[in-house]
């Protein structure tokens, strides 16, 4: 038995690369972030059917707000701030339920162990899954921003381009950073994290002004809602791409995408402290539990 031992693991060892040629550094990070964006690319040509939910379900929510607001005649660029709003839903579902909840449903699935143990790192992992995911919710949002203006007749002007455009990769980088924190949080509440993540779906909604501009809340309550990232991109965006979206701004473009850029560093920083939290815990005490203390 001895003998069968030695040679299964010599041939084991065999078959690994040498230390010298294993990849490390920023090279691991890169292919751990291709790594876990692939399965998501390819899952779009896969499950066509949720694609075809994942947009229906939001218009009809955009249709609904729109009726209302044509109902008691508001301003045209309501009806601008609506379908920018449902595009931008895509956006935040997935980093909800696609990347805060993801290392929970790893644990359930009996996949957070080998995450932890693997040389790749948590951030990469986690990154990998953003960028996929901001693939797929991007031809969502494509999809919604484009049927909602044909059907509602809603006409966007951009004249800074650079500028919308660069508003917008920060604000799904600090949005995605947003869901690197929590997803360490609902993975140390556990069982609960399910009731986190439908907690915090609706009051989002609601603080982020996806379908009315938050200047609409008093002064204290919209300056709250500004550390959301979602807040302030889509309060930066509504300026840039609708006709009398400066009058309905809250701040200073200028100034929106100096905080989405602090919110950015700010989310992803702390997102790597807890996230090394989670892994020296786990590796210190070699187990992941129902309570990790």
């Amino acid at each position: 038995m001895d003998v069968w031992e030695n040679t299964g693991m010599s041939v084991f060892r065999a078959s690994l690369p040498p230390v010298s040629h294993r990849h490390q550094g920023a090279r691991l990070f890169l292919q751990t972030v291709v790594g876990r964006a692939y399965p998501r690319l390819i899952g779009l040509t896969r499950e066509r059917g949720w694609l075809l939910i994942d947009i229906a379900l939001p218009l009809l929510a955009v249709a609904a707000y729109v009726f209302v607001y044509r109902a008691l005649h508001a301003p045209e660029d309501y009806i601008g701030f609506v379908i920018l709003g449902g595009a931008m839903t895509a956006f935040w579902l997935n980093v909800l339920w696609g990347m805060a909840s993801q290392l929970f449903w790893e644990k359930q699935s009996g996949n957070l162990p080998l995450f932890i143990l693997s040389p790749a790192p948590l951030m990469g992992i986690l990154l990998g899954m953003a960028l996929g995911g901001m693939v797929s919710s991007g031809v969502r949002a494509l999809v919604i921003l484009v049927l909602g203006s044909w059907i509602f007749n809603v006409a966007f002007q951009v004249q800074q381009w650079a500028l919308l455009f660069g508003v917008f990769l920060l604000t799904l980088a600090a949005l995605y950073g947003l869901g690197m924190v929590f997803a360490s949080v609902f993975l140390f509440s556990t069982r609960e994290a399910w009731h986190w993540a439908s907690l915090a779906q609706e009051p989002i909604y609601l603080l982020s002004g996806l379908y009315y501009p938050i200047k609409v809340f008093p002064y204290w309550l919209a300056v709250a809602a500004s550390f959301i990232p979602l807040a302030l991109g889509m309060d930066a965006m509504r300026q840039l791409t609708l006709p009398q979206g400066a009058i309905y701004g809250f701040l200073p473009v200028t100034l929106e995408l100096v905080l989405l850029l602090g919110l950015t560093a700010l989310f992803l920083a702390l997102a790597r402290v807890m996230l090394g939290l989670l892994e020296r815990k786990a590796r210190e005490e070699a187990r992941l539990t129902e309570r990790l203390q």
